[in-house]
């Protein structure tokens, strides 16, 4: 197993993926995204505190929040439904994406952080790159 993931291995598994840049989305949210089209594809976004995203214990608004792509509703059922840090938010209940607080990554391998990173890339990457990553993979 690897070692505990920390939030700035968040950058560099986003940076290391072929054809990803680091933008924003929704204002200035900075988000990864493949740039695809006008606005490109974001799959990993560092939210801003928001009044919909609540820590249920101390009633204060999460101001660490991760928000990472899944392909379908299905995988994020899994990360949801088993004893990692992933979650959800009423919020997001219709989108394909997880939530997860930056200060609980190390309850997470880099292993682990790198596999939820790179299938959050593949929900969004262009078929032919996605092959061609994978193929490399």
């Amino acid at each position: 197993m690897s070692r505990p993931a920390r939030p700035e291995d968040v950058d560099e598994i986003c940076a290391a993926l072929p054809s990803t840049e680091l933008g924003t989305s929704w204002g200035d949210v900075p988000t990864w995204k493949v740039p695809r089209g006008e606005k490109g594809r974001g799959f990993v976004l560092f939210r801003h505190p928001h009044p919909s995203a609540v820590d249920p214990e101390s009633g204060e608004q999460y101001d660490d929040l991760l928000v990472i792509r899944t392909a379908d509703a299905a995988d994020k059922a899994a990360l949801v439904g088993d004893d990692s840090p992933f979650f959800t938010i009423d919020h997001f209940r219709s989108y394909n994406a997880v939530l997860v607080q930056q200060s609980r990554l190390g309850e997470l391998s880099l292993d682990e952080l790198t596999e939820v990173i790179h299938d959050a890339w593949l929900a969004v990457a262009p078929r032919r790159l996605a092959k061609d990553f994978l193929a490399d993979g």
